[in-house]
């Protein structure tokens, strides 16, 4: 049975991840800042607490990496951990530097100390490239982030790079484009759009306030993407991929189409606030994902409108049950 270490476990990506490797026949551990005082709630709501092995590490503390290491002796990492909101890191920019760029190396160094033949994922960001214009990025496409959390994101990717080529290391980055699913907190803008029109078309009087509107990205599902993860951790040799679904489309048209699964009209519900304007976003973010259909075997299956169909009909049955995944 193959052991996998899942850093990050308590959020999104961590939880789908967990619930494929464990249907996979894995034995899945998980980290956690402080996993006493974790809730774990997404591993709850998907019904697999029970099955997987949890554990406290600090990320920015490599006496914390290595210990956690050397006790599970895992095959496979998956560093999913970090400061993971765009917007947030405006606000905390130490932080979300630390967590992401000084965590990855960490990990990193840390299996290079511990000496074992172990395969190491490393959640990147389509961030990175920045605004691409309406050119599709690949894998060799110039990184120009344009945010804290971009920068982390870059620093780690070439991180990740460095010790595959100096030490040796089975390390890949996962270049991922936005994706979603109702495992996300309300602070992530596409479940805050979805969150807030389902409540409005429950009763609530409430308006949905948001930023730019006007920028374009390309959305999948994530329970899809973790699969991808995988893959890339079963090939001969390591290497980076992008994971998209090769389509963006507008955030505004996002919005318009959350509202007409509801019968409203978007219109009425939506105000644009200047505050919550980034100090700088991107406008255009557009993919090229063959890489990973050719050499992964991996395409997404999931389409704009069955996303917001799926995200919308769980965020009413959530709401109607009482059952808030938050």
């Amino acid at each position: 049975m193959k052991k996998a270490l899942i850093c990050g476990i308590s959020g999104q990506d961590g939880a789908w991840l967990a619930k494929l490797l464990l249907e996979k026949g894995y034995s899945v551990y998980g980290t956690s800042r402080d996993a006493q005082m974790a809730t774990f709630h997404y591993l709850k709501y998907l019904g697999i607490y029970e099955a997987v092995q949890l554990d406290s590490m600090a990320l920015n503390d490599f006496r914390s990496v290595l210990q956690v290491l050397v006790k599970v002796q895992p095959d496979e990492i998956y560093n999913l951990a970090g400061q993971s909101s765009v917007g947030l890191s405006f606000q905390l920019p130490v932080e979300t530097l630390e967590s992401i760029s000084t965590g990855t190396l960490n990990l990193l160094e840390a299996i290079r100390f511990n000496g074992q033949p172990v395969r190491f994922y490393n959640a990147g960001s389509s961030e990175c490239f920045g605004d691409t214009g309406q050119e599709a990025a690949n894998e060799t496409t110039a990184f120009r982030p344009r945010s804290p959390y971009a920068v982390a994101k870059a620093a780690a990717f070439w991180e990740v790079a460095n010790y595959r080529e100096a030490y040796g290391l089975y390390a890949s980055s996962g270049i991922l484009f936005n994706h979603e699913s109702p495992l996300r907190p309300e602070r992530f803008v596409i479940r805050k759009i979805v969150s807030t029109a389902v409540k409005i078309a429950k009763g609530q009087n409430i308006k949905l306030k948001l930023g730019n509107i006007n920028i374009w990205r390309d959305w999948g599902y994530a329970p899809e993407y973790v699969e991808a993860m995988w893959l890339m951790l079963q090939q001969d040799k390591p290497d980076d991929f992008i994971v998209a679904t090769g389509k963006s489309y507008s955030l505004k048209a996002f919005i318009e189409l959350v509202f007409q699964a509801l019968n409203l009209d978007w219109r009425e519900y939506t105000v644009v606030e200047s505050d919550l304007f980034r100090p700088s976003d991107l406008k255009y973010s557009y993919a090229n994902p063959e890489k990973s259909a050719k050499l992964l075997g991996w395409v997404a299956k999931t389409d704009f409108q069955t996303l917001i169909d799926i995200l919308v009909k769980i965020e009413c049955d959530s709401l109607n049950n009482r059952l808030i995944i938050n």
